[in-house]
């Protein structure tokens, strides 16, 4: 497939290439999948399901994550991302929403090789 695939730890930092990630979806779709994926693993279990997984189909599925620079991430929500969830509790959709995008753009970090040593 490319360079990059050469066998070692997946788990790794792949090498990252800013101007590349203006096209992320051509050359890093499987480390974005991966990110999210890991990030609702890191989840599931511990916030109610039931929200959680609104949150990964209606708001997360339509988000993008940029590249700010110096091994920054971020992850921009849809527009009204509460309303595109449905009835649950406003508090609780925060507090899952806010944790889930911190724990991507954690994800991110590491697998693009930039682990910050930020107190988790």
């Amino acid at each position: 497939m490319s360079e990059r695939d050469s066998g070692t730890d997946p788990n790794a930092g792949t090498e990252f290439d800013p101007e590349q990630f203006e096209e992320k979806y051509v050359y890093y779709f499987e480390e974005l999948e991966a990110a999210y994926s890991n990030a609702y693993q890191q989840l599931h279990g511990r916030v109610d399901s039931e929200v959680l997984r609104a949150i990964d189909r209606q708001v997360l599925s339509e988000s993008e994550p940029i590249y700010h620079g110096d091994g920054e991430f971020s992850v921009e929500l849809p527009d009204d991302p509460k309303d595109r969830v449905g009835a649950v509790d406003d508090e609780q959709f925060e507090a899952v929403l806010d944790e889930f995008t911190e724990r991507i753009e954690s994800e991110l970090r590491r697998r693009f090789g930039f682990e910050h040593e930020v107190g988790k």
